[in-house]
């Protein structure tokens, strides 16, 4: 669960192909926001990749977007039908911020909305879950996605992938919790799905990979995959929460320590078909993903020293 930056993706093929409605893409440089719109503009559909640089690859429209700036979000709304919303990162209340932009969506003419929100979110609860509470009251057609634990935590940009790389320990306080870690890759097959079936996929869809796997096991998995020694060192609550308060605001850094408590007590400790279900194809492994991004590579050659 998290969304940073983007990866090369491999197109699926949705039911549909009708090519006469827009889909604007919110967080478009992000994890999911960037595979989705490869995925689109692969399929032939408009799209308009809405972002704070307003990046787009070939084929999509770019429209700068800031969820805090309103004077952004007419332009990038211009023709749209259908619309992928990833809330702002980091804001643990976003729906003040959300709900008024989708008002305005929808006066605008979307008819289809898909959420990005999080397994550990449910409708209703602080949060995304506010967002996902309102959706029925202001689409007819709308979809939620909720996904567990990003493989790419383990592998892009993100503190954990950058412990891999570096002294090779996962810090959380998970326990021995386990969790059904995703690939983002999956994440956006299933939204392309809801943004083009018809009908497409609907409701609230939780997202997980083919397994639930506790930090100890994706440390040894880690080991084996990339030839360094990875381990798991598990710390509480307390303990996580004013490490990564020293570079997070307290509040943010307290709500993700304790999702990993949630994970200690067993939340996240579920598979879902959905991936199958939606997609027509199972979820890829975390050892396949960590055998494409951290595969083993050749030791450096060393060289003996020279003297003048």
């Amino acid at each position: 669960m998290t969304e940073h930056d983007t990866a090369p993706a491999t197109p699926t093929t949705p039911a549909t192909t009708d090519t006469t409605v827009t889909t604007l893409v919110t967080g478009a440089t992000g994890n999911t926001g960037g595979r989705i719109v490869r995925r689109l503009v692969s399929l032939g559909r408009p799209v308009t990749a809405a972002s704070r640089g307003a990046a787009a690859p070939a084929g999509a429209r770019g429209a700068r977007f800031d969820w805090y700036d309103p004077a952004t979000h007419g332009d990038a709304l211009r023709g749209a039908d259908r619309l992928y919303v990833v809330p702002p990162v980091s804001d643990p209340d976003p729906a003040p911020v959300v709900l008024p932009f989708l008002r305005r969506a929808r006066a605008a003419g979307v008819r289809r909305v898909v959420l990005l929100s999080s397994s550990a979110v449910r409708a209703g609860d602080p949060g995304v879950g506010q967002v996902h509470a309102a959706l029925g009251d202001l689409f007819d057609t709308w979809t939620v996605l909720r996904p567990s634990w990003f493989m790419q935590n383990l592998t892009g940009h993100h503190p954990h992938a950058d412990s891999v790389r570096g002294d090779g320990v996962l810090t959380t306080a998970t326990g021995t919790g386990r969790v059904g870690f995703v690939d983002a890759d999956d994440i956006a097959a299933v939204a392309v799905h809801a943004l083009t079936d018809d009908p497409p996929p609907t409701g609230d869809l939780v997202i997980t990979g083919p397994e639930a796997l506790s930090y100890d096991e994706v440390a040894a998995l880690l080991s084996t995959v990339t030839g360094r020694p990875v381990s798991h060192a598990p710390v509480g609550f307390a303990d996580l929460r004013d490490r990564l308060a020293a570079e997070l605001p307290v509040a943010y850094a307290a709500f993700l320590a304790g999702l990993d408590r949630a994970i200690a007590e067993g939340a996240e400790d579920r598979v879902t078909d959905t991936v199958l279900r939606v997609t027509g194809r199972p979820p890829r492994t975390l050892r396949e993903h960590a055998v494409a991004h951290l595969g083993q590579r050749p030791a450096p050659v060393t060289r003996p020293d020279r003297t003048p």
